[in-house]
């Protein structure tokens, strides 16, 4: 699921500059439902965090240990592609300033309502999610007792709860100025900030996760099998991208159908119901998906499609062409993709996932049985 996100993202990104190249009108129709594959996979990737972290989570485990992992998990992925970005930025002659390399260094540059901080199209954008979830690393040994303490039969009632509060942001956006523009689009910035780039609004999704994965453990899962769960949040998809405006369409709408696709997901592997998912290569696709996360942008910028150039978003191409440079792009993005899951992103999680004193044993290891043992032998 994590691969089919993060191709989500990637094919947003490609068709965001290839649609228009190619100007042709019954391609016009895509167009909402292409650059909706972004926004859907990163709101899948804040709910999942959510869910798979209080899913593995065991007895025992502390905050240091705990932030430890998740550092040693991003940090050397960012930095490798951080550095990157800045030798393909001199190479080509763009500027690199302080606002566009410093906060993205430190993953806060989302909560600096500045499109240059933020947007940094030159430089590893989509790394601005990162900024999120370090929030969410940070929070979530607070959250995750208080989340234990919520009574089983009303577990339903806070989800859905938080789903409405996911729902009003973009209600609450409005309160705040429409200028200036996004640069290149008709969209308000702040209130496109608010609702999509600032760490604390989306922080409702990872509770949403959280929320989810605590449903299922504790029994209250209402048994939506995995197919029908896929289908309901294609169908929200297709729904929410055509005919509902781009501020909502973009988090609001689909962060419920997703959580329960997740859970869907999780309750058939727990079960050893089918799932395509499971297979071997969609595990391997899995594995690599945010080293594919992190090069993506960087292969768009500066491989076959040149986006980095001056008039990289207002170029013509023919279907062809275009489809040349999306394959010439995937397939990059994919070979660099394995390259940094296996030379940086795999080796360093080894290395320093855990404190040298503790050698291979971890306190998951040491702490019983896992959710899904649990779930087997409980119900």
């Amino acid at each position: 699921m994590r691969f089919i996100a993060s191709f989500m993202v990637l094919i947003c990104h490609i068709g965001i500059v290839l649609v228009p190249r190619v100007q042709k009108p019954w391609l016009n129709w895509t167009e909402p439902y292409v650059y909706a594959l972004g926004p859907t996979g990163v709101v899948f990737f804040f709910v999942l965090s959510g869910f798979v972290l209080t899913w593995a989570a065991r007895p025992g485990d502390t905050s240091r240990r705990f932030w430890r992992r998740r550092l040693v998990k991003v940090y050397p992925n960012h930095l490798v592609t951080l550095g990157a970005a800045v030798a393909l930025m001199l190479l080509t002659n763009h500027a690199v300033t302080a606002a566009n390399t410093v906060p993205t260094l430190f993953l806060v540059q989302s909560w600096i309502p500045d499109q240059e901080v933020v947007l940094n199209y030159t430089s590893n954008a989509p790394t601005w999610s990162l900024a999120c979830e370090l929030l969410f690393y940070l929070a979530f040994p607070l959250l995750l007792p208080l989340l234990r303490r919520i009574r089983v039969e009303r577990l339903w009632l806070w989800l859905g709860g938080v789903a409405l509060l996911i729902c009003t942001l973009p209600f609450v956006a409005l309160l705040l100025p429409d200028q200036p523009m996004m640069t290149n689009t008709d969209v308000p910035w702040w209130p496109l900030w608010f609702t999509y780039y600032f760490p604390v609004s989306r922080m409702l999704e990872f509770m949403l996760g959280m929320l989810t994965a605590q449903i299922v453990l504790s029994g209250r899962w209402i048994g939506l099998p995995l197919l029908p769960a896929m289908l309901l949040a294609g169908v929200s998809f297709v729904i929410t991208a055509g005919f509902v405006p781009e501020m909502y369409s973009q988090t609001s709408a689909i962060a419920l159908f997703l959580a329960l696709l997740i859970a869907a997901g999780a309750t058939a592997d727990v079960r050893s119901h089918p799932s395509f998912f499971r297979r071997r290569t969609m595990i391997f696709l899995g594995e690599i998906s945010f080293a594919l996360y992190m090069v993506h942008w960087l292969v768009i910028l500066y491989g076959p499609m040149q986006m980095a150039d001056a008039d990289g978003w207002y170029g013509h191409s023919t279907v062809n062409r275009a489809l040349l440079d999306a394959g010439l792009t995937v397939a990059i993005t994919l070979l660099l993709a394995w390259l940094l899951y296996r030379l940086v992103e795999r080796p360093a999680v080894r290395r320093w996932s855990r404190p040298a004193a503790q050698g291979r044993s971890s306190p998951a290891a040491d702490a019983g049985p896992g959710p899904a043992a649990r779930l087997r032998g409980d119900r």
